[in-house]
């Protein structure tokens, strides 16, 4: 049976319910239109480590993964070299999978790359679908989508790994390219890129 947690009006996902760090992101941030390299970036970054683990172990640790990461810029990121996949091996704050961490330094080569291609901001947002999901329940909120699919195809060809369709879902929801909030919810469409029915009203200006 799945667990609903429910803050003041807003009905959460278990991942979220569970814990004040899972809250807090839920509540504040989660949905929010992310047009940024950087943001979209870490956004990737941490989809890479969240294989095998929960949503909420990677939050916990976030804080200490911009600090090491370098907030996540993508060419501070681009330029690590061995020192630094020993230092991240070494820092016990983090999650220390050196396949993840080597995974994260060559996608910030990759995204250095794609800017010939109009950067990470363009691929993630050209695969806004016209409709978003509507769920009414928890059970009715999609895993997978075709803006996941598409997403991850593009970026394993322009060289990303350690990334599939289910992540890339997911990132889409966090980075408010899909609305997966509840229909009802005081967080849903809280991007204004959608109109009641779920249709797409516009796109955001990306940034950079």
């Amino acid at each position: 049976m799945t667990t609903i947690t429910e803050v003041g009006s807003a009905v959460m996902p278990p991942w979220a319910g569970r814990d004040p760090v899972g809250q807090a992101y839920y509540l504040d941030e989660y949905g929010v239109a992310v047009t940024d390299e950087r943001g979209l970036f870490e956004l990737v970054a941490l989809e890479v480590f969240v294989v095998g683990l929960s949503w909420l172990t990677v939050l916990r640790r976030r804080d200490a993964m911009r600090e090491a990461f370098g907030r996540f810029e993508v060419d501070v990121v681009a330029a690590f070299d061995e020192a630094d996949v020993s230092r991240l091996l070494a820092d016990g704050r983090l999650i220390r999978n050196e396949r993840k961490i080597r995974t994260v330094i060559a996608n910030a080569r990759a995204a250095v790359e794609l800017r010939g291609d109009g950067g990470l901001q363009a691929a993630v947002w050209d695969v806004q679908p016209e409709v978003t999901p509507t769920p009414r329940t928890l059970a009715e909120v999609p895993t997978t989508s075709e803006a996941g699919d598409k997403l991850s195809d593009m970026l394993h060809v322009k060289g990303f790994s350690g990334i599939g369709p289910t992540t890339m879902h997911a990132l889409l929801g966090a980075a408010g390219v899909l609305d997966l909030h509840l229909v009802g919810s005081p967080a849903r469409n809280r991007t204004s890129l959608w109109t009641r029915t779920g249709h797409r009203r516009s796109r955001p200006v990306l940034e950079g």
